[in-house]
Formats: C-alpha cells, structure tokens, sequence
C-alpha cells in the first residue's frame, strides 16, 4: 500500500530527491511545531510569481489592474482549495487528531495551505523550473480560459456570459447531496448547461461555492 506521501507525488507526477520535504508539506500544524507552514509561506510567494509571469507573457495588452485581478483569481485560497480536491489532497495530508474528527481534510483553507506548501517543497528540492513546470501543468487548464475580459467576475457570472454570447439558455445548478456535520458541512451540486456532454459536479463549504466550483469547471470545458 503507498503511504500517502507516495501517492501524492504519483499524482504530482513529481519525485522528491528529499522525501522529508513533501512528508513535511503534508504535515498540518495541528500535529506540532514541525508542520507546513513555512513551507506554505513559501509556495505562497513563487505561485503569485510565476502565475504574474505567465500573465504577463499571455497578455501583451493587458494593463495592470486586468493582470492584478487575473492573478489574485487564480491564486485565491478558493482556486487552491478546488486545486487541491483535484488532487485527492485530504486524502494525503497529516492531521492531529482533533482536525481529523472535526474534517479538517475537507476544509478549503487547509486544502490551500497544503498545496502550496507542496510548491514551497518543489521548490526547495527541485529548484525553480521544477516548481514551474508543476504549477503550469496544474493551471494549464486555467490559464487557457482566462481573459482580461473576465478579470474579477466570478465563475457564475462568467459562465452564464458565455452561453449568454452564444444565445444559448442559462446554466442550472441542483443540489444533491449535504454532508458532515452542521459546523462542517460539505456541500455538492450539479450543473447542467447547453455546451456540456453531461453534468458537472462541484462541491464547496457552502451551497454558493458549490455552485462556483462547478460553474467554473463548466465554463473551462465550454470555452476549450
């Protein structure tokens, strides 16, 4: 059975030379002073470099302000947290025993801090186009969907837009399922719109981030 460092990197599809780093970027405060959140501090400051970067390279024409709200879109705790879902992340990390009964596996906040801890520790292992190179691959999807256009609308709104453009009828979200206790509550919706093969699921602390969540992996599969 892989442990969950292990699987991880399988899904990372990265190798750490140092396997105490990703151990430690998995490690939530909660089991003690050797924890993540350097590690986060770090991840934190090279993800609004290279997201900056990239922007920059993309749009030309872009004034400032257009860049500053591509990039905070994309580095928002809400975007890691989806990020970190994507990657089976909860199922990895290393909590203390209270975080663990209360769900903090399922926390957005906790989901954020954890993946960019893991690009703080890409970076300490690999260097800086390592940790590029896995950051990229991780928003390629976004980066190909983002416009200046859109700079700081949020996935609802952006979405209904878009079928909005194309003379096509406004998206519909269901809610199917609320689960965990009324302090920790994890919720999942469904959206269907014109454009989609089939529905698109999303789930969030709340109904409306649910909704976000799968109004934003609709739009990306619309837009493509």
């Amino acid at each position: 059975m892989l442990s969950p460092q292990e699987k991880i990197c399988r899904i990372l599809g990265y190798q750490f030379n140092d396997p105490q780093l990703i151990v430690q970027a998995l490690t939530h405060r909660s089991i003690g002073s050797k924890n993540n959140e350097r590690l986060e501090f770090l991840g934190d400051a090279i993800l609004g470099c290279i997201i900056a970067d990239e922007l920059f390279q993309r749009f030309p024409q872009a004034a400032e302000g257009e860049l500053t709200r591509l990039r905070a879109s994309l580095v928002k705790g809400d975007t890691l947290a989806v990020i970190g879902r994507e990657l089976n992340l909860g199922d990895c990390l290393i909590l203390g025993s209270g975080e663990l009964k209360s769900g903090g596996f399922r926390r957005d906040s906790i989901l954020a801090c954890g993946v960019e801890a893991i690009f703080g520790a890409v970076y300490i292992d690999g260097g800086f186009e390592a940790c590029k190179d896995l950051i990229i691959r991780l928003y390629k999807q976004r980066l190909e969907t983002v416009s200046p256009e859109a700079a700081g609308k949020d996935p609802k709104t952006r979405l209904q837009e878009l079928l909005q453009s194309r003379q096509q009828a406004l998206p519909v979200y269901e809610l199917m399922t609320v689960d965990g206790e009324a302090h920790n509550q994890v919720f999942r919706v469904i959206c269907r719109a014109d454009g989609l093969s089939e529905p698109v699921a999303g789930k969030g602390t709340s109904r409306r981030r649910a909704e976000q969540d799968a109004a934003g992996k609709a739009y990306q599969r619309i837009a493509k």
